[in-house]
C-alpha cells in the first residue's frame, strides 16, 4: 500500500491511497486544477484515480468532487446525508457516479476493504475511513471532537494513522475567532486539540499503532512545530516516543510517499 497526504487544514484537504492496483482520494477539498496539480506532483496522472472518498460535506472537504465526477466520471462515496448536505458550490454529482454506503459497514472496492466510521463532527454524518488489503491497514480521521474506546477500537492495529491535531487550546481562546465558533471548535462535535491527539495516540500505541501522521492544522491556532512539540513531549513522558514515528502533513503540498509493507 501507498498512502501520501497532499495537503491538510481547513483550507483544503485531499490524501492519495494505492492498494492492490485500486488508486483512492480520501476527500476532495480543492479545485479539480489544484488536485491534479499535486497528484502530477507525486507522479499520479488524475485520470488514473478509480474513487474518491469523502469523509463529510464541508467544502474544505468536497469542493472538488462535483468537478471530478462530471468531468472524468470517477465515483464518488459517501453517505447519504452527506450526499444531501452538499453546498451549492459542489454542482452535481452524476447518479452513475454516486456510490452511497451505510457507516460503520465494511464493503469491498475492488479487493480493497473499506469501512467507513462514524466520527463526532458537526456535519451530517461524518466518517473516518479504515483501508485494509494487503494484509495492511491505513486510516483517515481527522475533523473529530473528541476520541472515545469505540473510535480507539477502529484505530486499533492501523500500520498507519492520519490524525487530527487541529489546534492548541491556548492559542485559539487566545486568538481572534467569535466566541461562537471558539465554543464549536472546542465542543465534542467540533476538532480534536494536540493535548487530546496526544493522549489518543498513547492509548493507540497499546493497541499497535506505530506510525502516525498529524493532520487537519489549523492556521491561526496551531503550528507544526508546536503540535509536534507538544504531542511527542506526551509520548515521552509516556516512554514511547521512541517507539512511534511521528510526521506532520502539509497545508498546502504532499508531505511525501508512506510505502506499508
Amino acid at each position: 500500500m501507498l498512502f501520501c497526504p497532499l495537503c491538510s487544514g481547513s483550507s483544503g484537504n485531499a490524501s492519495f491511497l494505492e492498494a492492490e492496483g485500486r488508486r483512492f482520494l480520501i476527500d476532495a477539498g480543492l479545485t479539480r486544477k489544484r488536485i491534479a496539480a499535486l497528484l502530477e506532483s507525486i507522479g499520479v496522472p488524475l485520470h488514473t484515480i478509480d474513487a474518491v472518498f469523502l469523509t463529510h460535506e464541508h467544502v474544505d472537504h468536497v469542493a472538488g468532487a462535483g468537478v471530478l465526477a462530471r468531468a472524468h466520471h470517477i465515483p464518488v462515496y459517501a453517505a447519504a446525508d452527506c450526499f444531501s448536505a452538499l453546498p451549492p458550490s459542489v454542482g452535481e454529482i452524476p447518479a452513475a457516479c454516486m456510490r452511497v454506503f451505510e457507516p460503520d459497514r465494511e464493503f469491498f472496492c475492488g479487493k480493497v476493504r473499506v469501512l467507513p466510521f462514524s466520527t463526532p463532527h458537526d456535519a451530517a454524518h461524518a466518517v473516518g475511513y479504515s483501508f485494509m488489503a494487503e494484509g495492511r491497514k491505513v486510516t483517515v480521521m481527522t475533523d473529530v471532537g473528541h476520541v472515545d474506546d469505540r473510535l480507539l477500537t477502529q484505530l486499533s492495529g492501523s500500520d498507519l494513522v492520519l490524525l487530527e491535531a487541529n489546534h492548541d487550546v491556548d492559542m485559539l481562546l487566545a486568538g481572534p475567532y467569535p466566541y461562537p465558533l471558539k465554543q464549536r471548535i472546542l465542543s465534542r462535535r467540533g476538532h480534536l486539540c494536540n493535548e487530546d491527539c496526544g493522549r489518543a495516540l498513547i492509548a493507540l500505541h497499546e493497541r499497535g499503532v506505530r506510525n502516525v501522521i498529524l493532520g487537519h492544522l489549523s492556521r491561526e491556532n496551531n503550528t507544526p512545530e508546536l503540535a509536534r512539540v507538544t504531542i511527542e513531549a506526551m509520548l515521552e513522558s509516556a516512554g514511547i516516543l521512541s517507539d512511534m514515528r511521528v510526521s506532520v502533513a502539509l497545508r498546502d503540498r504532499p508531505l511525501g510517499m508512506f510505502e506499508i509493507a
